[in-house]
């Protein structure tokens, strides 16, 4: 009798396990439980936004494992599917940002809410142009599952720095969380790089590094006066 043998999960498979575990996790405080008791008050974007958000989370576990069994073309009719949910992700992150700085004055935070719109805003433009470019070299694999796993990272900055919740004591969030924490995943993938293929793929090194260097760049500014100057522009005109 001949056994088969079954291929390993790929590392894209993992990660997109973890991005599922990390947003359910991440949003279970502040979101998933509240919506399920009948607590959460938002308007309707705030549920759009969240709907197209966690589509694409499972977009992309479906989609690895589409590719685990082969079934290419299945995985090439929701690529174009994934095109326009990517795009209401990016879409729905602008006036999901406005609300959240409209709440955040009703508050009385004061001029500092409105410095949340900027990163936002890049970070949908980010998310958005990472995804365009790996549907673009849809044709070469090795580029476009690398350009999807870094869409994929970017768009879970919101759920890791939720975990904030869970460890209220932890001193700055924004770079334990939204960036040390939520970087993690791109170091590993250049570490599971270098070991199986040898080299880190340029993709993964440039791209990667790239992410890591503007998170960190809207961290260090961030609610600086032209930094708040911008998002109060933004606001603004939106």
């Amino acid at each position: 009798m001949k056994i088969i043998k079954r291929q390993k999960p790929s590392f894209f498979f993992c990660m997109a396990l973890v991005s599922l575990f990390v947003t359910l996790i991440g949003f279970a405080k502040t979101f998933i439980i509240p919506v399920t008791n009948g607590e959460f008050k938002a308007p309707l974007i705030i549920h759009i936004h969240g709907a197209f958000a966690f589509a694409w989370i499972i977009l992309f576990l479906t989609q690895t494992s589409l590719i685990y069994f082969k079934n290419y073309k299945t995985h090439q009719l929701l690529g174009f599917i994934g095109f326009f949910i990517s795009a209401g992700v990016m879409i729905t992150m602008i006036p999901t940002g406005l609300h959240v700085v409209k709440r955040d004055l009703s508050q009385g935070i004061g001029e500092g809410s409105y410095s949340s719109l900027l990163g936002v805003i890049t970070s949908g433009i980010l998310f958005f142009s990472l995804v365009l470019i790996g549907i673009l070299n849809r044709k070469h694999s090795e580029t476009h599952k690398r350009f999807m796993l870094l869409s994929i990272i970017v768009v879970l900055w919101p759920a890791w720095f939720r975990f904030r919740h869970y460890f209220p004591s932890v001193p700055r969030p924004d770079i334990w969380f939204a960036l040390i924490l939520a970087d993690s995943l791109i170091v590993v993938a250049w570490i599971w790089d270098k070991l199986k293929n040898g080299n880190i793929h340029p993709v993964l090194k440039y791209g990667g590094l790239f992410i890591i260097i503007e998170q960190s760049f809207e961290v260090w500014f961030f609610d600086c006066p032209i930094w708040r100057s911008i998002a109060k522009w933004l606001y603004g005109i939106l």
